[in-house]
């Protein structure tokens, strides 16, 4: 176990695969006691399992992003069993193919709801428990290079959804500095990586056949970076994008 994150709590959303499994890896070797969340539960136990016997403290429990409780009930799990919560990683998240023109609602609204509503709902409820205990804590959004500029004509709600993510996170840093909380927030902007993003998405991951393209572990490691920076340095923005990618 390393030192960086030793004493600190950290909360994992979307933890059961891809960067969300990687950054708990990366957050326990750290040293961070770790709740984790995810709808599949099984693969969270599996993971937690791995993780304690490294020596972590690890809690799993299922959790829907679009079920207000539990999401409540996550960072409600970190502050019974561990006295708060000190990092929040918002990474669940997922794109559908979802033309304006021709989409179900039904698409559009389950993007809305996990990469966006959920994400504030658990913003919210770590930084109530940071703001009552006066801690230094740290909420990170899982972003994409799609927050950036729209990807494809299949993607523009996508995007938006990741637009709006990137938004949130100014938005809640002049918040904090208007309350002058110590709380610091940053929005990280994968490019391609290779998790279960692309085949969810369109159901085709050449993606991932067509370049090296990042790994989740290195944006687990790019995550524990911009955590560990001293209490006056705050990364908002952070882009990483594979090397062969030319948007």
């Amino acid at each position: 176990m390393g030192p960086e994150l030793t004493g600190r709590v950290a909360v994992v959303t979307g933890a059961s695969s891809g960067i969300g499994m990687a950054t708990a890896r990366v957050l326990a070797h750290a040293g961070a006691r770790l709740v984790i969340g995810a709808r599949r539960l099984e693969r969270l136990e599996a993971l937690a399992t791995a993780l304690r016997a490294g020596g972590a403290e690890v809690i799993a429990r299922r959790c829907d992003m679009r079920v207000e409780a539990d999401v409540v009930g996550l960072v409600g799990a970190a502050v019974e069993a561990f006295g708060g919560v000190d990092v929040l990683v918002n990474n669940a998240g997922l794109g559908r193919a979802a033309p304006l023109a021709s989409a179900p609602t039904d698409l559009w609204r389950e993007m809305l709801e996990v990469n966006v509503l959920g994400l504030c709902i658990a913003t919210r409820e770590a930084l109530r428990d940071m703001e009552r205990r006066g801690v230094a804590g740290h909420v990170v959004h899982v972003a994409s290079m799609a927050a950036h500029r729209v990807p494809g004509p299949m993607a523009g709600f996508y995007a938006a959804t990741k637009f709006a993510v990137r938004a949130l996170t100014e938005g809640l840093r002049q918040e904090l500095r208007a309350r002058q909380s110590p709380v610091r927030v940053t929005a990280v902007s994968p490019g391609h990586v290779e998790t279960e993003f692309a085949r969810v998405f369109s159901g085709d991951d050449a993606v991932y056949r067509s370049m090296k393209v990042l790994e989740a572990d290195d944006i687990a490691r790019a995550i524990l970076w911009v955590v560990c920076q001293p209490p006056h340095v705050e990364i908002n923005d952070l882009l990483l994008r594979p090397t062969g990618q030319r948007f």
